[in-house]
Parts: structure tokens; C-alpha cells; sequence
């Protein structure tokens, strides 16, 4: 009962709809019966010799109007009913990928993109079945079979009670099949997400795989993948084969039984041909609901696995979210502090960043450094709030940070950082982050970014289609447009995350020459491998496993001679290595 609950519920907002459509079924039901009756009357005149032309012609003439009704009801309760069923489709569908919006990066962390995919399609058109053809059928097999034995019963008592003797086995077995059919379903769909995750990897990672000659490799993944998967439809498919011949088969015996008894009642005079004529109609027409007691415990049991299956993901709670309490701010211009911030990523003994405080002035430019895995990325994410932490750990403006709502923080700070682009124009992606277009300024954004000569050396301009994640652009090109995307915010705080480092020394000096004058009165951050790019900042931190293990101006942190030293005289080397080359 809890699970019919749980799938209803979707329904619940169009129950006008499914009550009028079940209505109409119900209407076709009754239509359904008064053919059979028809039928045993004009049997019975042709047998007695009483039929005439006039007599036929009525009777025929009834047999079209109920055939005429049942068929515009047919189409009226599957416009209710299964359109309906479309339409929750829809609404299940935008609350899961609303959902999945909301997630914090720790669950993607734990969940296969092939999984929630397999969720968002498969999964949810067994639900929407369960919905449509679902109610059809349990409405059908209950309304049906309950209104067509009174009527056979009223015809003769004792055939129809001999005639149904299978139907409780019939349903004896749908029960004992659909406990089975449920959990091997759970493992049908569990297979599909894994192979559809193996194609979804493998697309995306297309360049990588030719260019390291692994297609064969990658072909025995996916065929071993597409094996298992075969293995259970046809373990699913065995189970259904099965069931389905039983139920034939023990409906079929229904008949067996009639043809002999009634056969013999007609003989005996017990019951008229025109009886007997329509009783086995009706017990045609009880065939199907019979059968739909296993087709309805299929569809369920499919339906309620893949609900199971959406609702463990609909249940799960998103890390971070805007807290009760928080302020009522439009503006984070202010100076950022950080104390005694430690921070450990989930399911991690070691902490990703170590006992750190910082002080940046409102309008500063704060440049971060260090070596791969120093901490340097987790720091500014926390600052999105890409990750929870405790309170009184991070200020901005004099706010905690988990005071400030969610929208009010994100919509002022402005990330480049990962150069993702989405398969649309150039415009569309740098233009993501505003609701109307202003070309002017994706245009001046690109020109500060120095992608803007780049952009128009395409034959499209600024409508030219990057691809799945820019794959027509270079690293260097996917980088400037992500910079252009964070500059078109004209946000109170700008952070660059190593966004620099696949474009050469040249244009990393242009790109930061442009944007003097635009970090001039904002806070930023820059995030580097290179001395070049934050040597200029009021302050650079150096990161070393997780710690500030040197804080200061450039000219201070040389004259240290330490962990900024040695980058420091290790790039001029390289630069010079890179010099004598290029002559």
C-alpha cells in the first residue's frame, strides 16, 4: 500500500483528468458487454426461426453504435489517461534534473553520470508506464471481471463457477512471479546505467582513446558490459516468457471446461444458443482481465523498482544549501577573512587545507601559489561555498559566509576555473551568466579575455559552435572564452584559478594588462603555477601541502629565499631554456 502511495502521488495533481478518463473507461466496459447479449439474441431467433430482416437490421445497426462508442471512448480515456501519464513524465522529470541541480559536488562525486542518465530516461518511463497502461489495466482487470461474472452468473450459476475455477491459480502465480520479476528488474536497470555510463565515458573521452589506440581495449570493456546487460534482460525475459504462456494457459482451460459442459447444458436444454453463444463471449472477454493480472503485476513491479531507484536520489538532501537565518544582502563588497580555517574532503584522514588565516582588503589583489595539490583550488571553492565548513571560519564583508544566501554569494564572485563549455556559440557561453544579450559587452568581454581577435577569425564569428566542451577550440582559446564568461559578471569578486595556464607568457602578459584596470576596483584572486601571473598582486600566499607556509609582497617573498625562491628561479630558467630555443 505504502508503494501504491508513493506512485499515486505523482498523479495526484491531475486526478480531474484520470477520474474522467477512468470514467470513460468505465463507460467502454459497460459498452463492452451489451455486444455478447446482442449476439446470444439474434442467435437465439435465427435458432427458433423467429429473426427477420427488420429484427437483424436493429440489432446489427445497435452492434455498430456500441462499436462506434467503444471506440471514441477508447480514444478519449487514452487521452486522459496516457496523456496524462505524459504529462507526470514531464513534471517527474524537471523536479529530478531540478534536483540534481541542487546537489552539492560530493554527491558527484559518488554517483556515475551513466546512472542518473539511466534514471532520467529508462527509470522514469517505467514509472509513466505504471501510470498509464498501469491504471488501465487494474482498473480494466477489477471493473471488468467483477461486472462479467454477475452477468455470466445470471446466464448459469453452476457453469460460471465451474468455468472460473483457474482464475485463483491465475492470480497465485502473477503474486509468486512478481516478487521475482521486481528484484530482477532492480538488476535489469542496474545494468543498463553501467553500460550507459561506459558509452557516456567513452564519447566524451573520445580524443583520448584514439590518440592512445585503445579502441579494441575500450570495445572489450563495453562488450563485456553489453554482455552482462544481455544476461539479464534475457534472465528477465525468461521470467516474463514464462509467466505469460501460464496464464494463457490456465485461461485457457476456462474454456476447455465451457465448450464441455456448456455444450452438453445446451444439448440438455438448460440453456438456450444464443446463451450459450454469448456466455462464451463473455468468457472471452474475461481473458483478457485474467491476463492482465500478470501484465498489470509486471508493469507495477517494474514501475515501483524504478521509482525506488529515482526517490533514493530525490531523498538525498543537497550539503549546501542557504541556512535558516541567513542575511538579507545584495552586496558581498567587502574585505574577505579567513581563521583558523582546516578543511578535510569526505571520506579523507588527511586534511586538504591546515590552520589558515588570511586577511584580504576590500579591492586587493590576493595571488595564490604552490605546487600541485597545495590546496590552492579547494581554498577558493570554499569560498563559493562548493563545500561545506564551520561557521565563523570564513567572513566576507563582515558576513559569514554561511550566513549569506547561496544566490547573493555566487551571483557576486565570478569563478574561472575549469574550462568547461557547453556545445552551443561562443556568444551563448560567454554570455552564460545574464539573462538578456548585450553584444557590446560579450564583446568587450572577449577583448579583455584576448579571445576576441581569435573569435573572428572564424567564419561564424561569434555564433561559430564550439562542441561537446569546446572540442573545436584549443586549451588555450577554451580558457580566454571561460575568462570572458567570469568577466561579463562584473563581479564584486573575480577569481581566476589557473586559467592561464595554456596560453603562452605573451598573452598571458596582454590578458593581465587588461585586466588592471577591472581588478582595480574589485577584490580578485588569482590562482597560478606561474611567478608572472600574481608577482603583481598586494599579496601572494604560498601553499604547500595544504599550509601558508609564506605570505608576502613579491620583492619580500624573493628575499626569502625560500619555497617561492626556488619556483621563482626555476621558471626564469625555464624561460630562458624556451628563449634560446625559440632563436
Amino acid at each position: 500500500m505504502h508503494k501504491l502511495k508513493s506512485i499515486f502521488k505523482y498523479a495526484y495533481k491531475y486526478k480531474n483528468k484520470y477520474m474522467l478518463g477512468i470514467g470513460v473507461l468505465l463507460l467502454v466496459d459497460l459498452v463492452q458487454l451489451a455486444p455478447p447479449k446482442i449476439i446470444g439474441v439474434i442467435s437465439d431467433s435465427l435458432s427458433t426461426g423467429y429473426a427477420s430482416d427488420k429484427f437483424i437490421l436493429k440489432f446489427v445497426l445497435l452492434l455498430l453504435a456500441a462499436a462506434s462508442v467503444i471506440a471514441a471512448g477508447r480514444f478519449i480515456w487514452r487521452i486522459f489517461i496516457i496523456g496524462t501519464s505524459k504529462n507526470i513524465e514531464y513534471d517527474i522529470r524537471n523536479t529530478f534534473f531540478k534536483h540534481l541541480q541542487s546537489m552539492s559536488i560530493n554527491f558527484y562525486n559518488s554517483k556515475k553520470t551513466g546512472d542518473l542518465m539511466a534514471l532520467a530516461t529508462n527509470d522514469l518511463n517505467s514509472v509513466v508506464h505504471a501510470l498509464g497502461f498501469g491504471v488501465v489495466m487494474i482498473v480494466d482487470s477489477i471493473f471488468m471481471s467483477f461486472i462479467t461474472i454477475i452477468i455470466m452468473l445470471s446466464i448459469n450459476t453452476k457453469l460460471t463457477i465451474i468455468s472460473l475455477i483457474p482464475l485463483p491459480f491465475i492470480s497465485i502465480i502473477a503474486s509468486k512471479f512478481g516478487k521475482k520479476i521486481h528484484k530482477k528488474y532492480m538488476s535489469v536497470q542496474k545494468a543498463y546505467s553501467s553500460l550507459t555510463d561506459i558509452v557516456q565515458e567513452n564519447l566524451s573521452g573520445i580524443r583520448v582513446v584514439k590518440s592512445y589506440v585503445q579502441e579494441d581495449s575500450e570495445f572489450e570493456k563495453f562488450s563485456a558490459e553489453n554482455n552482462h546487460n544481455l544476461k539479464e534482460n534475457m534472465e528477465f525475459a525468461k521470467l516474463w516468457g514464462l509467466l505469460h504462456p501460464l496464464v494463457e494457459l490456465l485461461a485457457s482451460l476456462g474454456f476447455v471446461i465451457f465448450i464441455g459442459l456448456g455444450g452438453l447444458y445446451v444439448i440438455q436444454g438448460d440453456i438456450s444458443l444464443g446463451d450459450f453463444v454469448a456466455f462464451n463471449m463473455y468468457l472471452g472477454q474475461l481473458v483478457w482481465p485474467m491476463m492482465a493480472i500478470g501484465w498489470v503485476i509486471n508493469v507495477i513491479q517494474r514501475g515501483f523498482a524504478s521509482l525506488e531507484r529515482i526517490e533514493e536520489i530525490l531523498k538525498e538532501n543537497p550539503e549546501i544549501v542557504s541556512t535558516p537565518g541567513v542575511h538579507t544582502i545584495n552586496s558581498i563588497n567587502g574585505d574577505i577573512d579567513i581563521k583558523d580555517l582546516t578543511f578535510y574532503y569526505k571520506d579523507t584522514k588527511e586534511p586538504a587545507l591546515k590552520n589558515i588565516n588570511l586577511h584580504v582588503n576590500k579591492g586587493e589583489t590576493l595571488g595564490i601559489i604552490g605546487r600541485t595539490g597545495s590546496g590552492k583550488s579547494t581554498l577558493v571553492n570554499l569560498l563559493v561555498r562548493l563545500f561545506n565548513i564551520d561557521d565563523g571560519k570564513i567572513t566576507i564583508n563582515g558576513y559569514d559566509i554561511n550566513s549569506i544566501p547561496l544566490k547573493t554569494l555566487r551571483e557576486n564572485i565570478a569563478l574561472a576555473s575549469d574550462p568547461f563549455l557547453f556545445s552551443s556559440n561562443i556568444t551563448e557561453n560567454i554570455n552564460l551568466s545574464q539573462d538578456s544579450l548585450n553584444i557590446e559587452a560579450v564583446i568587450k568581454a572577449s577583448k579583455d579575455a584576448d579571445i576576441y581577435d581569435n573569435i573572428m577569425d572564424f567564419p561564424e564569428g561569434f555564433d561559430t559552435i564550439v562542441g561537446e566542451r569546446g572540442v573545436t577550440l584549443s586549451g588555450g582559446q577554451k580558457q580566454r572564452v571561460s575568462i570572458a564568461r567570469a568577466l561579463i559578471k562584473d563581479p564584486e569578486i573575480l577569481i581566476l584559478d589557473d586559467c592561464l595556464s595554456a596560453v603562452d607568457a605573451k598573452t598571458e602578459a596582454k590578458i593581465l594588462e587588461n585586466l588592471k584596470s577591472i581588478m582595480m576596483d574589485r577584490t580578485s584572486i588569482i590562482i597560478s603555477h606561474r611567478i608572472s601571473a600574481v608577482k603583481n598582486s598586494d599579496n601572494i600566499l604560498v601553499l604547500d601541502e595544504g599550509e601558508i607556509v609564506e605570505q608576502g609582497k613579491h620583492s619580500e617573498l624573493i628575499s626569502l629565499k625560500g619555497l617561492y625562491n626556488e619556483i621563482y628561479e626555476k621558471q626564469l630558467i625555464e624561460e630562458k631554456i624556451q628563449e634560446e630555443g625559440d632563436n
